[in-house]
């Protein structure tokens, strides 16, 4: 029997349906709420704490130096203080339980319950056994964690394991395109698949005036248009980014294999597209405006 080869790409879809999914607890009331129970009540607070803790009690350079682009300033506002007020070990709890009520409440207790999302688990953590720790310190520090009896923890736990692991990986084709973090987040916002400039500001800790000198650096490097749009050039330079990030995380697609993939695609598709008729997201997320 022949074994159908893996598409470059398909890698790439799939991490984007898992990434889709993973990325809705940082906006759900659910995550606000058990964090608010700990003391942590910053937006800011809450996303390094909840995203940092399997780290452990990092301080401000980790953070930054493993989220890439957040402004250093604006992580050290928050982080070591926020450990002062609950220990990685009680975040990660809140974690779990604001997860679980998300899941439930976005997909349904009949999709929470259901054969299809027991099955994505296990293709999803058939995947991650191809991942590697080294070099990748999100990926591995989660990797570290066990794993959710309950399918559907037990997804979302895959689903972080392999964010995190091509996570790391764009960080390394990031800096050898030679874009800091703020850089990196300008042409991403061009390329109109990110966060808006206003989330990205908001979001990121930084002012317009660095975003403007940001463009300023990219245009003098003829990557980006005095309309914000990226030129030919800053285009090849994204999708030799993204190449080069499907590269460094192609072996968990690998391993999983082409019908594999195909179907944790498709399964994972699914719940999004019911996520996002939800509402999973804020309506202003995504865009140019």
């Amino acid at each position: 029997m022949t074994t159908a080869a893996l598409d470059p790409r398909a890698g790439r879809r799939c991490h984007n349906a898992l990434n889709t999914l993973h990325s809705m607890h940082y906006f759900a009331p659910e995550l606000g709420k058990e964090a608010g129970d700990l003391g942590i009540t910053h937006p800011k607070a809450v996303n390094f704490a909840v995203r940092a803790a399997a780290l452990g009690a990092v301080g401000p350079g980790t953070v930054a130096a493993t989220f890439y682009n957040y402004k250093y300033e604006a992580v050290a506002r928050h982080v070591p203080a926020v450990w002062d007020t609950a220990t990685p070990k009680q975040v990660l709890a809140a974690r779990a339980r604001a997860v679980d009520a998300m899941l439930r409440r976005l997909l349904g207790e009949e999709v929470v319950a259901s054969a299809e999302l027991a099955e994505a688990a296990q293709l999803a953590l058939r995947a991650t056994e191809a991942c590697s720790r080294h070099a990748r310190p999100l990926y591995a520090a989660h990797a570290d964690l066990p794993v959710p009896e309950e399918p559907h923890m037990a997804y979302f736990h895959a689903a972080t394991l392999l964010r995190e692991h091509r996570g790391d990986g764009h960080l390394a084709a990031l800096m050898s395109a030679e874009l800091d973090g703020l850089e990196a987040l300008v042409t991403h916002t061009a390329t109109g698949r990110g966060f808006t400039p206003r989330w990205q500001l908001v979001t990121r800790g930084w002012n317009q005036e660095e975003w403007d000198a940001a463009c300023a650096r990219l245009r003098e490097r003829g990557l980006l248009e005095d309309s914000g749009e990226l030129t030919e050039q800053g285009v090849a330079l994204r999708d030799g980014i993204e190449r080069e990030t499907d590269r460094l995380d192609r072996a968990p697609y690998e391993h999983l294999g082409a019908e594999g993939v195909a179907r944790l695609t498709e399964l994972g598709s699914g719940f999004v597209r019911t996520a996002l008729a939800a509402g999973a997201f804020p309506a202003d997320l995504i865009g140019k405006a």
